[in-house]
């Protein structure tokens, strides 16, 4: 096997090469609760953030400024800023909290930042926004209104209200909260991109609203508001194992709206929803988040959302009671329609059905133009596979669904025929998991291609990392990694996106890193955590779904799953430096340890799932359980410390080494070198979250490297093997043992899936399996985010976090040629890039301005010595040996 030397480590600058750079500090990127310009912050005492541009060496932020005022002008004199001026602040911290006058509901502030570079040099930002929200229920004017009809009515109902504009408009606001989902549009047009608005809560407890700028919309004279309400997760009029209809607070949806406008004269007006608002049954006479949506094109009114339209026929709106008393802002990216997609193939099966190859699995809806005779029936069916006549097979996705089949056929959308003109379909309230889409109609149809267009959907979050090698696996492994992640990702991290649509827990702490290496998804997950915390029972306990109408809280919903309350905020913290999330879970995190404490008061625990989906050997569930425990534990006692907390971190810290021993007494032979029975998860789990004592880690990683090499560098793992082994190798001087096993392309292995055209990831590593078998889920997605840990080598620095210290702890697979790795961190971008040359490897590494990093060479170099790198540019030569 060949070996790699560090022959100097030379270091270059590259001052020749890049005399071009500007020598100017430069902050950008200014976002507030980590968006940018937002309108609708809840949150009182906002974080403010931004980057320095500055591509000199050494480059740092020696102090830094903020102004903030609600007049934009009022910045260009840095004597103003009335809401808050913070002073000349000597650090290089670019995460700060808020901290002048009291924010004011509905008002736009307006920022700015200098910052100081190493130099003293000051150089001004641009000027950023946000804009406050309503804040708090009590601001709200509205009323709750909805039609009056009970949960078992399945036509949506549609709302309006006219009203007149007489003066000229500044700016409007539409304020909208819904129990259900909703869709707003004015004069006619839909207002803003996003999809599926507001997102799945626990919504007894927590309902969101959504604010958007409607200015543009506005018109002089009559105007006119229309709402379209959907079941969404409220109302779940579809039958499914997880008992959705059952939720306590389901009902038929309403809405609460407010439109702010404010007039150049300086004046304002709040339109509501009150009892002058008409609403009525429109053409979306059925539908489901789970199922789909029914459309009968016949029943459209023209005109309905515009002035002057004839709603006599309309009823009146019936008041309703707000479904909770927590209204807040929707402060996470939107879902929006990300990306499109047309047939790459299409199969007429006969006159009346085609089927259209849409080449990608994803989560999405479709869309469908079509023109027929009156009263058609067309059935736009969506799947992950075919039958071998052609047909669309839904026989691994239906399993759960125990609805009615023939009026609300699963993953199905139903458009009749308004006979009069092209008819263009595209569901509002649903989305589906699917690659191929059947259309079959009850009277003969053409279609082709240009009929259908399919989108693909999902929380548009921003991509933060890239993976370019020369391993087209490894490349495609991300790629299709990636497009997992995306398709379950709706305000929450699903499971997949067709049977269940479920927010099970482990499946979102597994891909954790995978999700924040590759896209910038802080808003989703403290989302997230907040449902946490609204479904988490007094006594600790938390379902394993989430958020959830009453399912999950059962034996098995324990530490191997449901860590998610300790294990996100902690890697949140780790990549962004910023603890709010981990502070607002530390008192859930501690009701949760307590709890596991009290049922397992020796230190181990069976409350678990255990190794799920394993490849053939099962794993034992107290050690996997107990692991997570000592996880959760651990991570309870640095968020202690980290918040001065000194008692619990005392307490914790002692709990943490109580479970370790508890789980080394029983579970390690130390003669043997072994876990349990000694299985790959059995071994790679202990080594991961760090276990195994000091002197035993070099005897139980030969061991796990013994049990890869008996398989032929094969799998042997269920989910909490598929997340640990990887690391667990090439942290402990195996990483050509892992770089095989990541790179295998027959079964079983994340290749072979990728070598039998997979575009997603599978839930079963067998292709056969007769059960566990959707095509798009992300359970075992920690391949995407081990190829930034391994051949990328990218890792935060648990003393500094946020990527403010780097640790680059790379490997140079024999079998890969060249690798270029890069990760978006809070300070910029972080490159870490290699190739081969001969016998030389030249790795070059860019290290944002204002972090640091330290390059550990691997194990097998001849210098093994740490090396220190500043921000910049650097070239090290290794070199290869025999």
């Amino acid at each position: 096997m060949k070996r790699i030397l560090l022959l100097g480590l030379i270091i270059s600058v590259f001052t020749n090469c890049f005399a071009h750079i500007n020598n100017q500090a430069e902050p950008i990127d200014l976002k507030c609760e980590h968006l940018v310009d937002p309108i609708g912050i809840d949150n009182t005492h906002p974080r403010l953030m931004w980057m320095l541009k500055d591509e000199r060496q050494g480059a740092l932020q020696t102090a830094y400024q903020i102004f903030v005022d609600t007049d934009s002008l009022a910045l260009v004199d840095q004597g103003g800023a009335a809401a808050w001026n913070s002073g000349k602040q000597l650090n290089s911290n670019t995460l700060i909290t808020y901290a002048g006058k009291p924010l004011a509901p509905a008002t736009r502030y307006y920022w700015q930042v200098i910052v100081w570079d190493k130099d003293g040099k000051p150089s001004k930002s641009a000027v950023a926004s946000f804009e406050m929200g309503l804040i708090k229920a009590g601001n709200w004017r509205g009323s709750w209104i909805s039609d009056g009809h009970d949960v078992h009515r399945r036509e949506a109902p549609y709302f309006r209200k006219e009203f007149q504009v007489s003066k000229k408009v500044k700016y409007a606001r539409a304020y909208v909260a819904a129990a259900g989902l909703f869709e707003l549009s004015m004069n006619g047009e839909r207002v803003g991109d996003h999809h599926l608005d507001p997102m799945y809560t626990r919504f007894d407890r927590r309902t969101l609203y959504v604010i958007h700028d409607v200015t543009s919309h506005l018109q002089s004279g009559g105007n006119a508001l229309g709402i379209i309400l959907g079941n969404g997760w409220y109302n779940h009029q579809s039958l499914a194992v997880w008992d959705f209809h059952r939720a306590p607070w389901r009902a038929r949806p309403a809405f609460c709206l407010e439109l702010h406008i404010q007039y150049e004269d300086g004046s304002d007006e709040v339109i509501v929803s009150e009892r002058d608002w008409k609403t009525s049954s429109g053409p979306i006479i059925a539908n489901s988040i789970y199922t789909g949506e029914h459309y009968d094109a016949r029943l459209e009114q023209d005109g309905w959302d515009k002035s002057n339209f004839d709603d006599s026929k309309w009823q009146s709106v019936h008041y309703r009671a707000a479904p909770s008393e927590n209204i807040v802002a929707q402060q996470t990216v939107p879902i929006r329609l990300a990306q499109s997609y047309k047939p790459i193939s299409s199969n007429k099966i006969d006159e009346q059905t085609y089927v259209f190859d849409m080449g990608q699995n994803m989560s999405g809806v479709s869309k469908l133009r079509v023109k027929g005779p009156e009263g058609t029936v067309v059935k736009i069916k969506h799947g992950e596979r075919l039958l071998p006549d052609g047909r669309l097979d839904m026989s691994n996705i239906d399993v759960y669904y125990r609805g009615d089949k023939e009026k609300d056929p699963f993953q199905t959308d139903l458009l009749i025929l308004s006979g009069k003109k092209e008819d263009v379909f595209m569901p509002k309230f649903n989305y589906k998991g699917f690659r191929y889409v059947e259309v079959s109609s009850s009277a003969p149809l053409t279609l082709d291609e240009k009929n259908i267009t399919s989108y693909f959907m999902h929380s548009d979050v921003a991509p933060v990392g890239s993976v370019e090698t020369s391993s087209k696996l490894v490349n495609d492994l991300w790629r299709v990694t990636n497009n997992a992640y995306l398709s379950n990702l709706m305000g929450y991290p699903t499971d997949c996106p067709q049977r269940e649509k479920n927010g099970w827990t482990g499946d979102g702490h597994l891909a954790i890193e995978t999700a924040l290496y590759n896209y910038d998804g802080i808003t989703v997950y403290e989302k997230w955590l907040a449902d946490h915390r609204d479904e988490q029972q007094p006594n600790g306990v938390l379902p394993d779904i989430i958020p959830t109408g009453g399912w999950g809280y059962g034996t098995a919903n324990g530490l191997d799953w449901t860590s998610t309350i300790a294990i996100i905020p902690w890697q949140v913290y780790m990549f962004y430096g910023d603890s709010h999330l981990l502070h607002q879970c530390y008192e859930n995190i501690k009701r949760y340890v307590d709890y596991v404490d009290r049922i397992s008061p020796t230190g181990l625990t069976t409350f678990g799932r255990g190794d799920w989906v394993p490849v053939k050997t099962t794993s034992n569930l107290e050690l996997t359980s107990s692991v997570y425990f000592y996880t959760d534990a651990r991570i309870l006692a640095a968020a202690a410390a980290l918040f001065g907390h000194d008692e619990d971190h005392k307490k914790y810290e002692a709990l943490s080494l109580k479970i370790k021993d508890a789980i080394n007494t029983k579970f390690l032979d130390r003669q043997a070198g072994i876990y349990a029975e000694g299985s790959q998860t059995e071994l790679s789990v202990p080594l991961y979250w760090g276990v195994v004592p000091e002197d035993m880690k070099a005897k139980v990683a030969a061991n796990l490297n013994q049990r890869v090499e008996a398989t032929n560098f094969h799998l042997d793992v269920g989910v909490l093997g598929a997340k640990a082994l990887l690391n667990a190798l090439k942290e402990n001087g195996y990483g050509e043992t892992a770089y095989k096993v990541a790179v295998q392309d027959t079964y079983p292995s994340w290749g072979w899936w990728v070598v039998n055209g997979a575009t997603t990831l599978l839930e079963n590593w067998d292709l056969q399996a007769e059960r566990d078998i959707s095509d798009n889920h992300m359970m075992f997605g920690e391949i995407g985010g081990w190829f930034f840990k391994s051949i990328g080598g990218i890792f935060p620095d648990e003393q500094m976090p946020g990527f403010k210290h780097i640790q680059l702890r790379p490997i140079f697979p024999a079998e890969l040629e060249h690798s270029s790795i890069t990760h978006k961190s809070p300070y910029g971008d972080i490159k870490s890039s290699w190739k081969k040359n001969k016998k030389a490897i030249v790795y070059d590494v860019v290290i944002p301005a204002n972090a640091t990093a330290t390059f550990y060479p691997p194990s097998n170099l001849l210098d093994t010595a740490a090396v220190k790198l500043e921000a910049g540019k650097h070239r090290l030569k290794l070199k290869i040996k025999n």
